[in-house]
């Protein structure tokens, strides 16, 4: 690839300033908050395909009935409150298994509304359940929807979950995202194996009545731009801005000339700068902006394909990992803001093992694995198996137009070339890659991107082998390596019913020692989040987890 010349950039520059004048145009009274991210959702269906930017947005439209707040602590927002076993809203009792179940009982907000003006009922929680129970939709989290067996509507109000077992998360239904029976079950029954490609969330994004929270979706353009405005049937506190428009900047150097020039104002942390581009841009504009970093539960990692013959031996796995030199990547590019990885579970977070195995850059070790696997003849700078004369060779994708990933992308690839690893790059637009590649195990070899967790997630979807994506399934699994060890999934149905926190975190330490020795998946570094921000905009706090700041976007205000 060759960087671009004098003519290819004016062509560029040209073709932003078009771009940007096809976009809404911004108030200046500031009644619009303009904000730039990166990606455009596959889905504006909640509870289909996973993707940061897809929940970014429907932050903005869309209330949980539990989720976890800034402080990390679970509260309700859609429901009145948290149900417990010590206030006797969720009881203990024994599932049709014959294990130890529970039932646990909600009650919606009396004022929730849908955006037509319809009421929030349990017509809705009952509608998603099945939805969500047929198994063959893509609707997510597939465990959550098997463990709950039953749902009673007590009146319109109120209903019970009945789990067939008692987890130590059992209040916690952050992820039953309701979908409106009134306009979606029509879509759903004519069709359910595919439902996902006719909901209306899709096929009328703009339709008021999909949406519950501060805003509505009034206007889309694919790839380009989502339009919100205030919702007249919001039961909370108003939405500071009567519109926000949030752009689709792929190209991280023009999301930055599209903010100095006033065409935004801000860039999302969830889905903006990374940490050297923020570092960057703060050195030479950080007097004009609020820049805020926060470290959170962001995990960037390499998927390895298990169905890849060459990916099945796990001392090619190990290679993979000892040939690069992540600690090096951290301090070059991210000024050491973004610790090395060295397992899934963040530091930050309370179940996390600092005792277990790591793997430290060893270009000797990684070759001497290699050459055990039979890779014992080089041609052209690129090791071949002795017996069949095969090529190690490997197909590496991820979010095209991410400039850091391209360029850790490179790194990688230079690095694993030193060993005789002859990496391929192939790289897809976001909206491709997770509503495709990703979701449907498309990728042959290595797929990077990152995963963003709440605190003490468990990695049922995406480690049990129960959860590997299949036509079967709709898709709808997490588990896009393919990962299958039956101790894992032991240790994942163990950790879910384990109560006590001290017996707890020695199953969390033995998942983790299982999960670098096996190595699914290469582990990069735990990201942060940048957060540029016009000194006029108050309110914005961010979680450092999955949940978004746009869930709170009622307390963001101006100064």
């Amino acid at each position: 690839m060759r960087p671009a010349g004098p003519v290819t950039r004016t062509l560029l520059a040209a073709a932003l300033l078009l771009f940007c004048a096809a976009l809404p145009v911004q108030a200046a009274d500031r009644e619009q908050l303009t904000i730039g991210v990166t990606q455009y959702p596959s889905t504006f269906h909640p509870n289909i395909d996973s993707m940061v930017a897809k929940s970014y947005i429907l932050g903005f439209t869309r209330r949980p009935f539990t989720v976890f707040d800034q402080n990390w602590q679970l509260v309700c927002m859609l429901c009145t409150k948290l149900p417990t076993i010590e206030n006797g809203l969720a009881v203990p009792e024994t599932a049709p298994n014959g294990r130890k179940g529970i039932a646990v009982t909600y009650t919606i907000r009396p004022d929730a509304k849908w955006g037509d003006g319809t009421p929030v009922t349990t017509k809705d929680v009952l509608f998603t359940w099945r939805m969500g129970r047929h198994g063959k939709t893509g609707i997510l989290p597939i465990e959550f929807y098997r463990s709950a067996y039953e749902v009673e509507a007590r009146d319109d109000r109120t209903f019970t979950i009945h789990f067939d077992k008692l987890t130590f998360d059992y209040n916690a239904i952050n992820s039953f995202d309701l979908v409106p029976a009134h306009v979606d079950a029509v879509n759903f029954d004519a069709d359910p194996v595919n439902y996902k490609n006719k909901t209306a969330f899709d096929t009328q994004t703009t339709n008021e009545a999909l949406y519950f929270g501060p805003y509505l979706i009034t206007e889309t353009q694919r790839g380009s731009y989502v339009v919100l405005e205030r919702n007249p049937h919001w039961w909370g506190k108003p939405g500071p801005f009567k519109r926000i428009v949030v752009k689709i900047i792929p190209n991280t150097a023009a999301l930055e000339a599209n903010l100095l020039s006033g065409n935004i104002d801000m860039i999302s942390g969830e889905l903006g700068f990374t940490v050297d581009q923020a570092l960057r841009f703060e050195q030479r504009h950080g007097k004009k902006f609020r820049i805020l970093y926060k470290p959170g539960l962001i995990y960037e990692h390499i998927d390895l394909n298990q169905d890849n013959p060459l990916l099945k031996n796990r001392d090619i796995r190990h290679a993979l990992i000892h040939a690069i030199d992540r600690e090096a990547i951290s301090k070059q590019l991210f000024g050491g803001r973004q610790p090395v990885a060295h397992s899934s579970v963040n530091p930050l977070d309370w179940v996390f093992a600092d005792d277990v195995p790591k793997y430290t850059y060893d270009p000797k070790k990684a070759l001497e694995l290699i050459v055990k696997a039979g890779f014992t003849k080089l041609v052209q700078g690129v090791r071949h198996h002795k017996d069949s004369g095969e090529p190690l060779r490997f197909e590496f994708m991820t979010t095209a137009g991410s400039k850091v990933r391209e360029l850790v992308q490179q790194v990688l690839q230079s690095q694993w070339k030193a060993v005789g690893v002859d990496v391929r790059i192939k790289n897809e637009p976001a909206r491709v890659f997770f509503g495709q590649t990703v979701t449907q195990r498309r990728f042959t070899g290595l797929a990077m991107y990152a995963w963003l967790s709440a605190p003490e997630a468990v990695p049922r979807g995406t480690l049990h082998s129960a959860h590997i994506p299949t036509e079967a399934n709709g898709w709808a699994g997490q588990n896009y390596p393919g990962f299958r060890n039956a101790e894992m999934d032991e240790l994942i149905e163990r950790i879910e019913v384990e109560l006590d926190k001290p017996t707890r975190m020695k199953l969390w330490k033995r998942l983790q020692e299982i999960y670098v020795t096996e190595l699914p998946v290469i582990p990069l570094y735990f990201r942060a989040e940048a957060y540029i921000m016009p000194r006029w905009l108050t309110g914005v706090t961010p979680t450092g987890h999955q949940y978004p700041t746009s869930l709170w976007v009622e307390n963001w205000g101006v100064k």
